[in-house]
């Protein structure tokens, strides 16, 4: 496989009780996750509670895993900002820090065009020489990206041919964006909790790119399918499919993932910094039915 396709954790960002960071645990999640096959990592994206952490946590956030890792499988960081200074800084530093690539939304802006997107991804690639992530994620850019803008992004940007989508519905945008980006080698990672990886697949997507806690079993899917044989991941995909749609709820999903990782002994503590949800006994029932119904 080429350095971007398979399956990329993207990893959460463990706290103790009192709110630091907890490094260990977050170490114990890099191994956990390279123990289940995983083909990478991406490193201070939005499942990763970036949003949440100050910038000397960042940098030491992203050292951690990268010296974690050591060498054993690629590392994405997350880039995103809201000025074109400030995300080319971040991007510098995923770089000399050792990360492969980095992974960036467009910016926030007023009256914000397909125009300004694709020349701020421009903007980025002429100031550092490193692979781009484009991630199309509208809940945090505030825009959707058309399959035709992306291309053109990947045409005119020869860094940026990897896109990370998560703008439903997935599958039939990663046809369009394939087909108007015929002839190029361009890439689509899958996102929302691995929910739509088969189809994505069906659809020509390179793999998945999520924090679901479970990367072993989006390993398997992928495997099976790049085997040829797509009954079998069909038949282990909609087998497990309800635990990532339990974990990919809005607003609590993150606390889910992190109390599946620490009931997988790999974080100490499922606590999120405010003001994120927190599980209520309703919630952690019912995950501990659909625990036992899929991996049982």
């Amino acid at each position: 496989m080429t350095p971007f396709e398979g399956v990329f954790s993207v990893l959460p960002t463990p706290f103790t009780p009192s709110g630091d960071v907890d490094f260990d645990s977050l170490k114990r999640v890099v191994d956990l996750f390279i123990a289940d096959g995983v083909n990478g990592f991406t490193a201070l994206g939005v499942t990763s509670e970036v949003a949440r952490l100050t910038d000397p946590e960042r940098d030491a956030v992203l050292d951690t895993i990268i010296s974690q890792v050591n060498g054993r499988v690629p590392i994405v960081a997350g880039a995103t900002a809201e000025g074109l200074r400030t995300c080319v800084g971040y991007t510098r530093h995923a770089k000399a820090a050792g990360a492969a690539a980095v992974m960036i939304s467009p910016p926030r802006m007023p009256k914000i065009n397909s125009g300004a997107v694709a020349r701020h991804f421009a903007e980025v690639a002429v100031a550092v020489d490193i692979p781009i992530i484009v991630q199309d994620y509208p809940p945090i850019s505030g825009y959707a990206m058309e399959a035709s803008l992306l291309a053109r992004i990947a045409r005119d940007v020869p860094a940026a041919r990897t896109i990370k989508l998560e703008d439903p519905p997935t599958p039939l945008k990663t046809a369009r964006i394939l087909k108007h980006a015929t002839g190029l080698d361009v890439k689509v990672f899958g996102g929302l909790g691995g929910v739509f990886l088969l189809e994505e697949l069906m659809s020509g997507a390179a793999g998945a790119m999520t924090g679901f806690a479970f990367p072993a079993i989006l390993v398997q899917i992928v495997g099976l399918f790049r085997a040829g044989k797509t009954d079998e991941a069909a038949d282990l995909f909609y087998r497990k499919v309800p635990l990532m749609r339990f974990e990919f709820q809005e607003g609590i999903g993150m606390a889910i993932r992190k109390e599946v990782l620490r009931r997988r002994g790999a974080i100490g503590h499922a606590g999120i910094r405010p003001p994120g949800g927190v599980l209520d006994q309703t919630t952690t029932t019912a995950l501990d039915r659909v625990m036992k119904w899929t991996l049982d």
